[in-house]
């Protein structure tokens, strides 16, 4: 045995000290990775080691180092972007992958829960009988989905756009609330960022339709292809939702493309509450959701549904590699059928989108529907919206706190109001910044109509309603301080 076999032998050792480890930072007793006195870096930041120390010294620098000095996401009190710590049971479920299965292909129970979590998931969120494949985040989904667009689109004019380019003016429309990586897919994708069309919103964030029909008016008449139409279930600024079967409507009238970008908001439909805003889902072609966020994924696993994964193998499709392959035996043509998991590359997601190596991420979404199913994750996402409003309703109440904007799912944006102050924005900014630094509870900061709000958005499994309590009784006495200093 080599001396990396010798000191690998014991993983369940190991995993249960670094599994101490995590517990213990999930007391979160510790102090932030940058507060005065940490002297981690000066640990940490050592030359290129010549020899190495072993597994057993690296397990306890993780330990004593790393760990402790981690990010502050995790923490309950963290409600500042649309990211969360992962579930245990993600945690668990990754690691099996790790090691079990360094890729998503061939014939494994890994390969087979690839597929089978992206059917569960299509059948939990409301998408039906669409098919998927996972990817690393929302901006990897958006692109491959618009990239299915792009196919589509040159396709109808007979043209193979993956094959032999852009030949000619695009568009996509997306409102002003999209989030910016639909832009970035316009760079990546060949018809450049100024391809996608702004399309004005209302009051409460929401895409105007009357907008929307005048551009798409205006680039026919200009020979403008319209490619796609990009709708939000869910916005990352304020969490609203366009008016989903409206602009469905509209998209199937000029046979545009329908994209629906749920990436955070697509688990709202199981709110029954609000489930009647996510009509018109059903129209679309395509739709993306990232487990990674309001499911409790570790972060890196984001999902693309559409109509018909062959558009995405021909949108994505790699040239044939002889090592590839020539290594295996596909079913259809073998007269011995597969019989080893080599045999067989199993579902070929590697022409469905950008990536050929991938890890498992099935197994992670199987891993968390399995542990608490549906149900669960249903009262999570409604505990969640009831926090936002717990919020909303506090504000409209309380002399000093202002509502900016009524929730539509787990995002609450409001703000501390003080006569005695003429730059409001100012002093929430200072507030902000104090809160943060408390190193308790740690909202973001976003714009609503021109004014600056604090904006705490809830989706970590950790979230509960005394942490919105504790964090409106901070900005009260924050608010309250920041006041008497500049009076």
């Amino acid at each position: 045995m080599s001396k990396e076999q010798a000191e690998t032998a014991n993983l369940q050792a190991l995993l249960s000290k670094i599994g101490s480890g995590l517990d213990q930072y999930l007391k979160f007793e510790h102090p932030d990775a940058l507060h005065e006195g940490n002297s981690w870096q000066s640990s940490l930041d050592i030359p290129l080691p010549l020899k190495g120390i072993g597994i057993d010294r690296v397990t306890e620098e993780l330990i004593k180092q790393v760990i402790p000095n981690g990010s502050a996401v995790p923490k309950p009190g963290f409600t500042s972007y649309i990211t969360t710590g992962a579930v245990s049971v993600s945690a668990l479920a990754s690691t099996a992958a790790n090691i079990a299965s360094p890729q998503r292909y061939m014939g494994t129970a890994f390969n087979f829960l690839e597929e089978l979590s992206l059917q569960w998931l299509a059948e939990m969120c409301g998408i039906g009988e669409l098919e998927g494949v996972y990817s690393s985040g929302g901006s990897v989904a958006n692109l491959i989905a618009l990239g299915g667009a792009r196919q589509s689109a040159f396709e109808k004019v007979g043209h193979d756009v993956a094959a032999n380019g852009v030949d000619r003016q695009v568009r996509i429309y997306a409102s002003e609330e999209c989030h910016h990586t639909i832009q970035r897919s316009g760079g990546v994708l060949g018809i450049g960022r100024r391809a996608i069309k702004s399309i004005a919103c209302d009051d409460m964030g929401r895409m105007q339709v009357e907008a929307l029909q005048e551009a798409i008016a205006h680039d026919l008449k200009e020979e403008i292809m319209p490619m796609a139409i990009v709708a939000n279930a869910g916005s990352t600024n304020t969490g609203a939702i366009d008016p989903l079967l409206a602009i469905g409507e509209i998209a199937r009238e000029h046979g545009i493309w329908y994209h629906i970008d749920g990436a955070y908001g697509l688990p709202g439909i199981l709110d029954e509450r609000i489930s009647h805003l996510y009509q018109g889902l059903e129209l679309a072609d395509s739709v993306i959701v990232d487990p990674h966020k309001w499911l409790g994924a570790a972060v890196g696993i984001a999902a693309t549904f559409v109509r018909d994964r062959d558009i995405l193998q021909r949108a994505f499709t790699q040239e044939p590699a002889d090592y590839l392959e020539g290594s295996v035996e596909q079913a259809d043509n073998s007269d011995a059928g597969v019989k080893h998991s080599l045999d067989d590359f199993g579902i070929p997601y590697f022409d469905y989108g950008v990536e050929l190596s991938s890890p498992c991420r099935g197994i992670v979404v199987w891993a968390m529907i399995r542990e608490i199913g549906v149900e669960g994750m249903r009262e999570r996402v409604k505990r969640h919206n009831d926090i936002a409003r717990y919020i909303a309703e506090f504000s409209e109440q309380h002399p000093n706190l202002e509502l900016l904007l009524e929730p539509t799912l787990s995002i609450c944006c409001f703000r501390y109001v003080a006569s005695a102050i003429d730059d409001l924005d100012q002093l929430n900014q200072s507030l902000h910044r104090r809160l943060v630094r408390e190193n308790e509870y740690m909202p973001s900061t976003t714009r609503i109509n021109g004014k600056l709000a604090l904006r705490p958005c809830y989706i970590g499994a950790r979230h509960e309603q005394q942490q919105a309590e504790a964090l409106l009784e901070a900005v009260l006495r924050i608010g309250t301080e920041l006041v008497v200093e500049q009076s």
